[in-house]
């Protein structure tokens, strides 16, 4: 009798981990994931589409006719012009990340993805993040230089300097997020439900049944590293522009500011968007429109807003650039 209740414990036991070992691998073969930050609209989803949709449209439009501007006019082959060229580029990744999905979901009423398409999504829209931080530092660094050593400008940023920079900066960029993605792609899942209107590394490591320390110390890391380094290059260019402003004349400073301006705006208004984005406020009495609005602010207000603020002032910047480097030295030497 002792045996036989013995045998039939063991059985249990293994009938128990077979079913639990079933469980997970079922879990782990997710298909698809459900982005559940979406709601039902009823009727508006045809307006929202009508506005997202014509959005869409103009960052294309905007961004690729300053991309064809800047590469046919000889006169704005110049590092800040190049600079803002592959800044573009790159508003074109991110915008296209995002922007077909978004439209797609907002006319179905259940909003899925499938996994290879998440994992693509997720893909590209932390490229576009580490590109836009990496080529707004670069931005800085040339500001700086035009600035504070206007006469070694032109020696310093060649033609191949700049095209060094803006392909190490992609590279650096592909590697940073190409690895999280390879992390997170043998995982096995616990679930498919992702609180959100796109998909991201840390949502899918959420879902994860299995161990996930390597992912979360390299997604600090690699955080870490990605915003700190083109920071610190920021800061300390700011810093030496500051003190050239205070040290030099009014029409010097007046001069480095009109420069500088559109640079700065695109940096705060990118900062903004990227930070409410990953401190992720506490907004439970705020309307869902609003809420998914802020939470793809970055990746939908920016690659308007750079063509718009770079755009209105081409004329302008390409009339007068030499003219400004040259008054800021004369000042430089005056004092």
């Amino acid at each position: 009798m002792f045996c036989r209740s013995l045998n039939l414990f063991v059985i249990i036991n293994i009938s128990q981990t077979r079913l639990k070992r079933l469980i997970m691998e079922n879990y782990s073969q997710v298909s698809y994931f459900f982005l559940v930050a979406y709601f039902d609209t009823g009727i508006f989803k045809y307006l929202y589409f009508l506005l997202i949709m014509t959005l869409y449209v103009l960052v294309i439009t905007a961004n690729v006719f300053l991309i064809v501007l800047i590469c046919v006019n000889r006169s704005l082959h110049e590092p800040m012009y190049l600079f803002l060229c592959s800044l573009f580029v790159n508003e074109l990744l991110g915008s296209t990340g995002l922007f077909p999905l978004l439209l797609l979901q907002i006319l179905t009423d259940v909003h899925t993805i499938s996994v290879s398409h998440c994992f693509l999504q997720m893909f590209c829209l932390f490229l576009y993040a580490c590109v836009e931080f990496a080529s707004l530092a670069l931005m800085s660094y040339d500001r700086y230089l035009a600035i504070c050593f206007p006469l070694q400008y032109n020696t310093v940023l060649t033609y191949n300097k700049v095209a060094v920079l803006i392909a190490v900066s992609w590279f650096c960029s592909f590697i940073a997020i190409i690895i999280p993605t390879s992390l997170s792609a043998p995982l096995r899942l616990c679930g498919n439900i992702i609180q959100k209107v796109y998909c991201d590394n840390f949502s899918i490591v959420k879902l994860a049944c299995s161990d996930t320390t390597v992912n979360n110390i390299y997604g600090l890391v690699g955080t870490s590293v990605a915003v700190l380094g083109p920071l610190t290059l920021i800061v300390y260019t700011y810093t030496r522009i500051l003190k050239v402003c205070f040290s030099g004349s009014k029409q010097t400073r007046h001069k480095a500011f009109s420069t500088c301006t559109p640079h700065l705006a695109s940096l705060l208004n990118y900062a903004f968007g990227v930070c409410f984005e990953i401190s992720r406020f506490n907004m439970n009495n705020v309307h869902n429109t609003l809420k998914i609005f802020l939470s793809i602010y970055w990746l939908t207000c920016q690659p308007l807003f750079n063509p718009l603020m770079y755009g209105l002032n081409m004329s302008k910047i390409q009339l007068n650039t030499e003219y400004d480097i040259y008054l800021i030295h004369y000042s430089k030497l005056q004092d």
